[in-house]
C-alpha cells in the first residue's frame, strides 16, 4: 500500500473527503483530546481474503492520530469540521433520518463537551466507558501490532516480543493528568487497583506556575536542558559525597526532591527554570515508578506496561520510570513502554464500533516482513508494522474494514 502524507498534511475537502472518511472516536480527558480517524485508500473495498480467494469487502486505508489540549477544544472542533470528519459516525438501525449522527468518544470531557460538540458540529456523542476504552485500546494493540511493546534502559530501547498466549496478566499504568494504575486478566476482565493524583496534570500545573511555560510541550523540553542536582538533595549532599552501602543507597540517589531548597538562601527567580523542569520531571516520574512496582508486587504481577500522553516518547521520562521500577524490584522487573502510549482510549473507543455492525477490524501496516494474527472480540486481526512513527500531530498505519 502506497505511503499517504499525515492526515495534518492532506487536503481534504468536498465529496472526496465524505467519500474517503469512516469512523472518528476521541477521547476526551483533562488535559488533552485524543482524536483517531480512518480514512479510505482510493479504490478501497476489495474482497481478497489470505488464501486469495473472494471474501466479505473491505475497506483499505490508514487510521490516523491527533491531539489537542482540551483547553483549546474550539480548535480541535475547527480541524473536525475542516476535515469534515464529523460526517465519520453512524446512526442505529432504526433511527428516523431526523437523528444526529453518533460519534464515539470516552473520558471525562465526552459528558462535560457533549452540548458543544453538539452544537458546533451537529453530531452527538455514543458516550463508551474510559476504563474498558484503556484497556480495550491495550489488549489490540499488545495482540495485534508487532514491536509496540520495548523496555528503556542506559538510552537504549529494545522491543519486547509480546507472547500472546501468556499476556495476562499484566499491570497497566496509565498517565494522564492522573495516573491509574489497571490489573488486566484478559478480554474486558480488568481491575483499577490504585492510582495517584501526581500525573501529568500536576507536572504541567506545578510546571506553569514554577516556570512560566505556556504548554506541556514546551515544559517537556525545557526540562531537556536542566540539571536536577542544582535543587535536589542528594544522598551524597547528606553524607558529605558519601554513599549508604548498608541500605542499597548510592551517592546520587535522591534522598529528597526539590529539597536543596529549603536551606539554600535563594528565591525562586534565582533558579534556572529548566532546572527547576528537570527536577519536577523526576520527582513525579520516580513516584509513578515506584508505587506501579509496589503494585504489581502486591497483586504478583510481572508485566508492568506505562502509557498516557505524560511519556511522549521522552527518554528522561522513560529513563527515569525504568530506573525506579528497577530499584525497588532489585532489577527482577522492567518497565515497558507502547509506541502508540497516549492514544489507548481513543483507540478502544474506536474498535467499539464493532458493536454497530461494522464487521471486524483488521490491520495490515506494511513494510516489515512480520505478520501477526489474533482473534479479537470474535473477528480476526492481521498485522504487518510500519516503523512510520511521525513527531509531528498524525502518525500513519494502514488498516481494514470488513464492510
Amino acid at each position: 500500500m502506497d505511503v499517504k502524507k499525515p492526515a495534518s498534511q492532506e487536503n481534504l475537502n468536498g465529496d472526496e473527503s465524505e467519500s474517503q472518511i469512516s469512523h472518528l472516536a476521541l477521547d476526551i480527558g483533562g488535559s488533552l483530546i485524543k482524536v483517531v480517524y480512518f480514512l479510505r485508500s482510493n479504490g478501497s473495498g476489495g474482497s481478497v481474503d489470505d488464501s486469495g480467494k473472494k471474501s466479505d469487502p473491505v475497506l483499505e486505508g490508514r487510521l490516523h492520530f491527533a491531539k489537542f489540549e482540551t483547553s483549546k477544544i474550539n480548535d480541535c472542533l475547527e480541524f473536525i469540521r475542516s476535515k469534515n470528519l464529523h460526517l465519520a459516525g453512524f446512526r442505529h438501525h432504526d433511527a428516523s433520518a431526523s437523528d444526529k449522527t453518533l460519534i464515539k468518544a470516552t473520558g471525562g470531557g465526552a459528558y462535560k463537551f457533549a452540548d458543544l460538540i453538539k452544537e458546533k458540529l451537529g453530531v452527538v456523542l455514543d458516550k463508551e466507558d474510559e476504563m474498558d476504552c484503556l484497556v480495550t485500546g491495550a489488549n489490540f494493540l499488545l495482540k495485534a501490532v508487532h514491536q509496540e511493546a520495548f523496555t528503556y534502559v542506559d538510552g537504549q530501547k529494545e522491543f519486547v516480543q509480546i507472547d500472546q498466549n501468556d499476556l495476562y496478566p499484566y499491570l497497566l499504568v496509565n498517565i494522564g493528568s492522573g495516573v491509574s494504575m489497571i490489573k488486566v486478566d484478559g478480554d474486558g476482565k480488568f481491575e483499577r487497583i490504585s492510582g495517584t493524583s501526581v500525573g501529568g496534570g500536576t507536572f504541567w500545573g506545578l510546571g506553569r506556575l514554577l516556570t512560566n511555560c505556556k504548554n506541556f510541550d514546551e515544559l517537556l523540553e525545557l526540562s531537556h536542558q536542566g540539571n536536577n542536582r542544582v535543587i535536589d538533595m542528594l544522598v551524597g549532599d547528606i553524607y558529605g559525597g558519601s554513599e549508604y552501602s548498608k541500605i542499597g543507597l548510592t551517592s546520587t540517589n535522591i534522598a529528597s526532591s526539590f529539597g536543596k531548597a529549603i536551606s539554600d538562601n535563594k528565591e525562586l527567580k534565582d533558579y534556572k527554570p529548566e532546572d527547576v523542569a528537570r527536577s519536577l520531571l523526576r520527582m513525579i516520574s520516580n513516584n509513578i515508578g515506584q508505587i506501579s512496582y509496589l503494585n504489581a508486587l502486591r497483586f504478583g504481577l510481572k508485566r508492568i506496561f506505562f502509557a498516557g500522553f505524560f511519556i511522549r516518547g521522552h527518554a528522561y521520562t522513560m529513563d527515569t520510570i525504568s530506573v525506579a521500577v528497577s530499584f525497588w524490584s532489585k532489577g527482577d522487573a522492567k518497565a515497558m513502554f507502547l509506541r502508540h502510549e497516549g492514544f489507548l482510549g481513543a483507540l478502544g473507543a474506536f474498535v467499539s464500533y464493532e458493536n454497530h455492525g461494522l464487521g471486524g477490524l483488521k490491520t495490515h501496516q506494511s513494510v516489515q516482513q512480520f505478520a501477526a494474527s489474533e482473534t479479537y472480540a470474535g473477528k480476526k486481526i492481521c498485522c504487518l508494522v510500519n516503523e512510520d512513527l511521525n513527531d509531528n500531530e498524525s502518525i500513519d498505519f494502514g488498516v481494514a474494514f470488513a464492510a
